[in-house]
């Protein structure tokens, strides 16, 4: 039986953009079916006392700049610590993915394309002729998908998402949830292989 792994992100994040090439790995390693599910961060973050990056202490902003270069350079990247067009509103690339699920697409690629256009090439991810173009470069019908991102359908299901992910008690992105256990952070891609490996049942916080 195929074992299953919901994965919540949004584009907006730049760990999920970190993780996301070696999550898929870990995928195909383990022949997972993964189950995409943006939602939206300032939300989630509010509902389970985190907060957005401007309001936490410059301490802890340093110390994510910090972060982003030891990571950058672990998962072999090259990007920008403050691209030009981040932070964005990101409901409609989320939204983008959300329709590209729904129509039986396999997001990947254009996931992979759109990271990227944030944090390498400093695209702005909230204009419609950019998510139409880097749709289209991913095999996608780009056109399509953007006007149905904005439909109450999909926005629907971000809603749901974020309700999903306070009942598996996800606070932040990326989250991969496997049997139940929230592994938070791509700082947790080995441990969610390891569990994987190890074939055990998942940990709980009950003791």
């Amino acid at each position: 039986m195929t074992r299953q792994v919901d994965y919540y992100y949004s584009l907006q994040s730049p760990w999920a953009y970190i993780g996301h090439k070696f999550f898929q790995e870990v995928v195909g390693t383990y022949g997972l079916k993964v189950n995409h599910k943006p939602v939206v961060l300032v939300d989630l973050f509010s509902e389970t006392g985190g907060l957005p990056l401007l309001k936490r202490h410059p301490v802890r902003q340093r110390y994510r700049l910090v972060e982003l270069q030891r990571w950058r350079d672990k998962r072999g990247l090259n990007f920008h610590l403050q691209p030009a067009n981040w932070p964005f509103n990101a409901r409609l690339a989320d939204g983008v993915v959300i329709a590209a699920v729904e129509a039986g697409h396999d997001p990947d690629v254009f996931l992979r394309k759109a990271f990227a256009a944030v944090w390498e090439d400093q695209l702005n991810l909230a204009d419609p002729a950019t998510l139409i173009k880097l749709a289209d470069e991913s095999g996608l019908p780009g056109k399509q998908l953007v006007e149905r991102s904005g439909a109450d359908a999909v926005s629907a299901i971000y809603e749901q998402n974020r309700q999903d992910a306070l009942t598996s008690d996800v606070f932040g992105s990326p989250a991969y949830v496997l049997d139940g256990e929230v592994f938070w952070g791509q700082d947790r891609i080995e441990l969610l292989a390891d569990a994987l490996k190890s074939g055990r049942g998942p940990y709980g916080s009950q003791v």
